[in-house]
């Protein structure tokens, strides 16, 4: 049995494969900076190809193909998926809502564009992902991804995350804020994939499920590297949730026992893999690549 650090490290590895791959198509599927409105595009394209990890795209892959999934419609998703998880950056990023200067190393948005420009970006990502995901042709998948993005996922996580701010809040508003905010499009991103793969709904459950569980721990993680981390490591302003008085685990359950969340988390998500009878590698090395981001 391989250590976790060494399923981490395939998990990275096969990201850094997708991501490549995605980015490709993302170049082809983005309106060129040629095009007008040239700076909106300039905008849309300077944030899309910021930086990061492709997480999303890179779990819409890995069940499309796990459960046998064929043809090039994977990768209109995994257009959509970033569109729409850069979308959220963008906005979240803003004055009026955390109002931070830097993501993944490089200037903000509103920093770079101006505020109009970055609203506009922002919507712009998230109108034309839906296009992307039209050409799919599976109706399904993109009201799935419409319910888990709206005020039911994580639009409703975000507007909570807002309300929250500077008051004192119990686990159950933590958990709701966090999985509505981050686990929602996590787990959004592995069931378009399985969908366009035709899997049963047995097995969507289980994804489901999955899903849930990283999302969740993802989250717990990204508290924890706010306060354990620098601003260069992270690519932006270390320290700012607390600054913000933001609801996270560590400021409800301290370091400590966020940590043992996490890893429960991460064990669940295994358990729920058991169940399936096709290759959950990839997944699993996914999951241990989401714990291990913090030591």
């Amino acid at each position: 049995m391989q250590s976790i650090e060494s399923e981490a490290k395939i998990a990275q590895e096969y990201l850094a494969r997708i991501a490549k791959d995605a980015e490709a198509k993302f170049d082809e599927h983005l309106p060129p900076v040629k095009d007008r409105p040239c700076r909106l595009h300039e905008a849309m394209r300077y944030s899309m190809f910021a930086g990061g990890k492709r997480l999303r795209p890179g779990l819409a892959k890995a069940t499309f193909d796990m459960f046998g999934g064929k043809g090039d419609k994977i990768w209109l998703a995994t257009s959509a998926l970033e569109m729409l998880h850069t979308f959220s950056l963008i906005h979240d990023d803003l004055p009026c809502v955390d109002n931070d200067d830097y993501r993944r190393g490089k200037l903000t948005s509103h920093k770079k564009f101006g505020e109009a420009t970055a609203v506009m970006a922002g919507d712009a990502l998230c109108i034309h992902a839906f296009e992307m995901m039209g050409k799919t042709g599976n109706a399904k998948a993109i009201e799935l991804l419409a319910h888990l993005l709206g005020t039911y996922g994580m639009i409703g996580g975000e507007m909570t995350d807002i309300e929250c701010e500077g008051k004192t809040v119990d686990l159950e508003i933590v958990d709701y804020i966090h999985y509505h905010k981050t686990a929602a499009l996590i787990e959004a991103a592995l069931l378009v994939g399985a969908m366009l793969a035709d899997a049963s709904e047995k097995d969507m459950e289980i994804i489901r499920n999955y899903g849930r569980s990283i999302g969740l721990a993802f989250q717990i993680v990204d508290d924890i590297l706010d306060i354990v981390s620098t601003t260069e490591e992270l690519g932006k302003d270390a320290g700012s949730d607390i600054e913000k008085g933001k609801a996270t685990y560590p400021s409800i359950v301290g370091l400590e026992k966020s940590r043992e969340r996490a890893r429960e988390l991460y064990e669940e998500s295994i358990k729920a893999l058991d169940s399936l009878k096709c290759d959950t590698s990839i997944l699993r090395s996914i999951a241990a690549y989401i714990i291990t981001r913090v030591k």
